[in-house]
């Protein structure tokens, strides 16, 4: 590895945080590598070099990092080896030399959140400290993204949510976050950034904006826990993953996701977007 390849290293490029952060990146004149599973779906970014790497592979991993000084870990898809995963992949950075970490955690990350997967983060952030590498946080809301998705062909919004509140972020937002953080990270060494939109919406509430604003009526069911789990069974996915799931909207019932923060704005200068307006841009 040369000395002359960018030291800021850009992982999960091939998806539509990743992808958003090196585009945002390149714009700015920021030299990067990109790291992927997959190299052939990766943005294209002219004079931007690439790795294939997968996070289970230290050896690999550590030679695509090798010179990088600032890498955005993006955190791996859910599976039962996620934790093992980014913990190799925390030792191939320490062993190539990395400085600072820029980690996509969850908000609410704890060994004991409702939410089981932000106990995988959780994991992830204690190893990331432990190592000695400096670190930063990005603790992400649920994506305003996703919601869309989450009704169903009759249109209706499911999930055991009760009246709790979603301070769902656009992803957009939270790539501008990342991008601006990687260009100058020693301001942000040690610190667990929440990132959410501006508002802490409930589920009725939000099916409400998804009728105002595609004009197709959306309902809310709020379902028990034990609806919610045979619901799901028609996904043919492992049941630890359909409990994943479901603990979402347990999670969001119980109020970890209710806090709207100011890191946003206060990190890029401009307020992250509401449903509403993420939703008429889409």
């Amino acid at each position: 590895m040369t000395q002359q390849q960018p030291d800021i290293a850009v992982t999960g490029a091939t998806g539509a945080l990743g992808g958003a952060v090196a585009r945002l990146l390149a714009e700015a004149g920021v030299p990067q590598r990109l790291l992927a599973r997959h190299t052939a779906r990766l943005p294209e970014l002219p004079g931007t070099p690439s790795y294939a790497i997968t996070y289970s592979d230290r050896g690999h991993s550590t030679r695509a990092l090798e010179g990088v000084q600032t890498l955005f870990m993006v955190s791996a898809a859910e599976s039962r080896y996620r934790r093992q995963d980014h913990r190799t992949f925390v030792d191939a950075a320490v062993d190539a030399g990395v400085r600072h970490i820029v980690y996509t955690s969850f908000m609410g990350a704890a060994p004991d959140a409702v939410f089981t997967l932000a106990r995988d983060h959780a994991d992830t952030e204690e190893y990331i400290r432990a190592s000695g590498v400096q670190y930063t946080f990005l603790r992400n809301c649920l994506y305003q993204d996703v919601l869309p998705s989450l009704v169903g062909r009759d249109a209706v919004l499911r999930g055991p949510a009760g009246t709790g509140r979603l301070a769902a972020v656009a992803r957009a937002d939270v790539a501008r976050t990342a991008a601006r953080i990687l260009t100058e990270p020693l301001p942000h060494a040690g610190a667990a950034y929440t990132l959410t939109g501006p508002q802490a919406l409930t589920f009725e509430e939000i099916a409400e904006i998804l009728t105002r604003v595609t004009g197709s009526h959306v309902s809310y069911h709020n379902e028990t826990v034990e609806e919610a789990l045979e619901s799901r069974q028609v996904s043919g996915v492992e049941q630890w993953q359909i409990e994943a799931w479901v603990s979402t909207y347990t999670a969001i019932a119980e109020g970890e996701m209710g806090e709207v923060s100011a890191d946003v704005q206060q990190l890029t200068g401009t307020a992250p977007m509401g449903l509403e307006e993420y939703l008429m841009q889409r």
